[in-house]
């Protein structure tokens, strides 16, 4: 398993500073910055809270994402100024009530801890709170301040990586820290998604083999082996990695949902919203159990049963609204949107789930900012579609507007999806080509730019875009809605 993206930290790849391509000068070096010997210290009054810190930070690097946070909630009760503690609660923590008490809590134990520890909660909650250059120049001067860390290697990597952004940034990462220690988990766990997102897959085995070498008794290299032979389309395969995974620890969530995402892409529908049920039951936290809902509800739309669907969506919609969890139930709305075959209903959907983003205020900036990217992304399609020029016009204007003023991929990959589908509709190809590049991982902007590219007469570019997107193998509901349509159809018909 990897991280779960929607939830987390993005980080600007753009921005990262350049420590990691080459080496900083003498003069560049600052006294915040000048190299450390050893690991980061971390500061308390307690061995016991430390050392419930570190099986912390040792279940996170496992991916055991609700165990740690219960690690450190323990550390944080023994030691209250644990400032590091409430740091990571603050970044990994599903409650959004709990996310904005932890990174108070970190910021106002700032002037007690050590400079590297400060840094490292000035880069979670800078970047939280939208304060990206802040955040990310915290993070390049911890890295530079402490060289020889796998630990913050890693973490800094891992964070890279849940933009799905610039691979070759991360895999340096994962490869210095692998200099460091040629067997350490965490790293070889990470360069082996690297691997599988350039599809690279051979590369991405022989890393996940080595992978459960080292932990052979841990359920997540199993898990993780899983993933990535269900994104090379080894089905079969990726079912008995989950079933080990499972076998290893009953209670490994991700493995069941896993089990389930995997029936749902081979077509087991059926079999899908079972496997759905025992993880929704097992649930470690309330996030997750909305998370489990919604991809069982969009088992409907790959049967095309959008009634049921609807059902599915609006209940998950409900629930994470009486839960608090605000973002998610924009969510739910904004999936809703992306199957419905009525503009006006999928625009109607898309009004709700904005709402959804005002009705508290424990939802960060920055999480508040990529979801709202994404309903505007869709509104100006659907409207643009729905023949209402405005009102496409007007949400493309506030994407532009958000992604001008920050380097956030996923804002950035809003605003180009956006105005490359508008352009396309307009039948301006080649500066639709121009922006549906910037987003040529999502579905919808690759069977656009395969269509794109057909009408430039660009043959060797449109058919390498339908052999990716029909070989993508994700469980979001963009491949629910375009890929199984875009498999059935012809080459080049897309």
């Amino acid at each position: 398993m990897h991280r779960r993206v929607l939830t987390v930290l993005v980080v600007c790849l753009a921005l990262v500073v350049t420590a990691f391509s080459r080496d900083r000068s003498a003069k560049q070096k600052t006294p915040k910055t000048k190299p450390v010997a050893g690991s980061m210290p971390v500061t308390s009054s307690s061995a016991k809270a430390r050392a419930l810190y570190e099986k912390g930070m040792e279940d996170y690097e496992n991916l055991y994402l609700e165990r740690c946070n219960q690690d450190w909630r323990a550390a944080v009760n023994e030691d209250p100024g644990l400032a590091l503690a409430w740091a990571w609660i603050a970044f990994n923590s599903r409650n959004p009530a709990e996310v904005v008490v932890a990174r108070e809590k970190a910021k106002a134990l700032l002037a007690q801890v050590t400079p590297g520890e400060k840094l490292m909660i000035q880069w979670i909650a800078g970047v939280q709170e939208g304060n990206f250059l802040a955040g990310i120049s915290a993070m390049n001067d911890m890295l530079a301040m402490f060289p020889r860390d796998k630990h913050l290697l890693y973490l800094a990597g891992n964070w890279l990586m849940l933009d799905n952004g610039d691979g070759a940034a991360q895999q340096k990462m994962f490869e210095k820290a692998l200099a460091l220690d040629k067997k350490y988990p965490a790293a070889l766990n990470d360069l082996a998604y690297v691997y599988a997102r350039n599809r690279e897959f051979s590369k991405a085995f022989a890393t996940m083999d080595r992978y459960v070498a080292v932990l052979p008794k841990e359920p997540n290299p199993h898990d993780s082996y899983g993933e990535l032979l269900r994104m090379a389309g080894h089905f079969d395969e990726s079912l008995e990695h989950y079933r080990m995974a499972l076998k290893i620890d009953p209670n490994f969530a991700s493995s069941q949902v896993g089990l389930a995402d995997t029936y749902a892409l081979m077509g087991n529908q059926t079999q899908a919203r079972l496997e759905y049920d025992k993880a929704i039951a097992q649930a470690h936290n309330d996030g997750d159990r909305i998370d489990y809902m919604m991809q069982k509800a969009t088992t409907w739309v790959r049967e095309t049963n959008a009634a049921e669907a609807d059902k599915a969506f609006a209940e998950t919609a409900q629930k994470a609204h009486e839960l608090g969890l605000y973002l998610e139930e924009a969510e739910a709305h904004r999936r809703m949107a992306a199957y419905q075959s009525d503009d006006a209903a999928a625009l109607k959907h898309l009004e709700a789930a904005e709402d959804a983003l005002t009705h508290g205020q424990d939802v960060s900036p920055l999480d508040r900012d990529e979801e709202l990217s994404r309903i505007l992304r869709h509104r100006a399609v659907r409207a643009g579609h729905a023949g209402n020029n405005e009102a496409a016009q007007k949400a493309l204007q506030r994407l532009e507007t958000m992604a001008s003023g920050s380097r956030d991929t996923t804002l950035q990959s809003s605003y180009h999806g956006a105005a490359g589908a508008l352009l396309a509709g307009q039948e301006k190809w080649s500066e639709a080509i121009a922006h549906l590049e910037e987003d040529r991982d999502d579905p919808f902007s690759m069977q656009l730019l395969s269509r794109a590219y057909h009408a430039a007469g660009d043959s060797v570019k449109m058919h390498e875009v339908e052999a990716r997107l029909r070989g993508t193998n994700v469980p979001t509901i963009e491949q629910a809605v375009v890929v199984p349509e875009a498999r059935a159809q012809r080459p080049s018909t897309l």
